[in-house]
């Protein structure tokens, strides 16, 4: 099938049907389930189909990259208003300064919605920013907009997976336009057969990475043997809790109960009681900046005998964590304080001191001194997903999106903030699988005190968990997608 040509006339019928198919998709209440933590004339659409103009190859390590000129037009999607404008924030500022890194330039400091060029070697990117509001009607709205009136080239983005499952089901596969979804991170999203496709693609990490990899540690690395499991009644937590328990019971742990409850919860006083009467002699709670301080209020209150996992958030959840820390055991929060709160260690995705290499250093300096804060748990993989994009336009030597797709397929990612070749695109579902860190919550030192404006941080790593550790295998039950 030529995809191009389909490709060209889905857009137009979705032009002519977009209002149609949001319409009929308005009965969900327009929400996004909160996955993550918690265009261009017909005219240059025919010279990208023709490929780019290509002037010589080269080879480096053994794959073969080209010197290409050229356009792509990237539509990008984030939430920049409201409570969680911080998450599309990271989801955009990461995506830019991946381009930047690899065009050898700073990072934009005062991109918002509307277009920006930005170009790295002789590719010219037209990037057009909307603002999801952090909602799956807003976010689909915006990117029919961007497919059928701005023309662009790839889709980008999404911090709501639920905004990310809707525009790739009525968007994306409607149009035959790629995307790199990235920060939304239910699982779901690359192993569930209605979304992984073979034009969806998604470098940033996802919750099954987060709880598998804090799972092996559990395991491995400690002697707790009875786990109380709590989680987000939706996706998000859903997905924590099947996962940890699935690791958890193939190494042998003991899942002593499983609670889901309402997103903001706040009576856990016989929640926690509960756990302490089952015997469990370690917790994980599967939520985000909505649940975790009334969780964690009412755990330091109390004399429970097990400890707290799970992973560590972003600036604005460890921000009221380490508020209510500091209210419960005192101020001023110290190290010793944290160890004996039984609170940790927590897997984290990414956090700017959990990496030490070249491209992480120059990442942590022009991040910093763009945007005023030290790159966050959703910022490596969207750095990631830019430099991907980059990198499989130098390889397959062309702007054409058919041809972007080809390359990224089972690609190893060359310039990552966790390192050389960090990231891996697996073949049978497009997720990138990389490497996860552990490490225990400490108060925030004061070299980091003005650029990460919260009471705690995490340390130095204790473990690494492999990416092939992380991921959901090929021939597990949890995945459903077989590209």
């Amino acid at each position: 099938m030529d995809r191009t040509v389909t490709r060209r006339r889905a857009i137009k019928t979705l032009g002519a049907t977009g209002v149609v198919a949001l319409a009929g998709c308005s009965q969900d209440g327009g929400s996004g389930d909160g996955g993550t933590d918690d265009g261009g004339t017909d005219t240059q659409a025919d010279q990208q189909e023709t490929g780019s103009g290509e002037s010589g190859t080269a080879t480096d390590g053994g794959s073969t990259t080209q010197s290409v000129s050229g356009s792509l037009k990237i539509g990008v999607l984030q939430p920049l208003s409201g409570n969680l404008a911080y998450y599309g924030q990271q989801g955009l500022w990461g995506f830019l300064s991946g381009l930047a890194y690899k065009g050898d330039t700073d990072p934009p400091s005062d991109v918002g919605t509307g277009s920006t060029t930005m170009s790295v070697g002789d590719v010219e990117y037209e990037l057009v920013v909307r603002d999801t509001e952090f909602t799956a009607d807003a976010a689909q709205s915006a990117a029919t907009d961007l497919v059928s009136n701005e023309n662009v080239d790839m889709l980008a983005g999404c911090s709501s997976s639920g905004a990310a499952s809707r525009v790739i089901t009525n968007v994306v596969k409607a149009a035959s336009v790629p995307i790199m979804v990235g920060p939304a991170a239910s699982a779901g999203i690359t192993s569930d057969s209605e979304t992984c496709d073979d034009l969806v693609y998604r470098a940033s990490e996802n919750t099954a990475m987060d709880a598998r990899s804090g799972g092996r540690y559990v395991a491995n690395e400690t002697d707790v043997t009875k786990v109380y499991l709590f989680g987000a009644d939706y996706s998000f937590g859903r997905a924590v809790v099947n996962n940890y328990r699935s690791v958890l019971e193939a190494e042998g742990i003991e899942i002593v109960g499983e609670r889901f409850v309402n997103r903001g919860y706040s009576e856990w006083g016989g929640l926690l009681d509960n756990a302490e009467q089952a015997g469990a002699e370690g917790i994980v709670g599967g939520f985000t900046v909505a649940t975790l301080p009334n969780l964690f209020s009412t755990f330091l209150s109390g004399d429970y005998s097990y400890r707290a996992f799970g992973g560590f958030a972003t600036r604005i959840t460890n921000s009221v964590v380490g508020q209510t820390m500091q209210r419960v055991l005192g101020d001023p929060l110290t190290m010793e304080k944290i160890e004996n709160s039984n609170l940790g260690p927590f897997t984290t995705r990414y956090h700017w001191n959990q990496y030490d290499n070249e491209i992480n250093d120059a990442f942590i300096d022009s991040y910093t001194s763009a945007y005023g804060v030290v790159p966050d748990l959703f910022t490596s993989g969207a750095f990631t997903g830019a430099s991907a994009i980059q990198q499989a336009i130098q390889e397959g030597g062309s702007t054409d999106p058919d041809d972007i797709t080809g390359a990224l397929k089972g690609m190893t990612v060359t310039d990552t903030p966790k390192g050389e070749g960090a990231y891996t695109f697996q073949e049978y579902n497009n997720q990138a699988r990389s490497e996860m860190t552990v490490a225990n919550p400490i108060p925030t030192q004061d070299e980091w005190a003005d650029s990460w404006d919260s009471l705690i941080q995490p340390g130095e790593p204790l473990a690494r968990i492999s990416g092939d550790q992380v991921t959901i295998p090929a021939d597990s039950d949890d995945m459903n997608c077989s590209l």
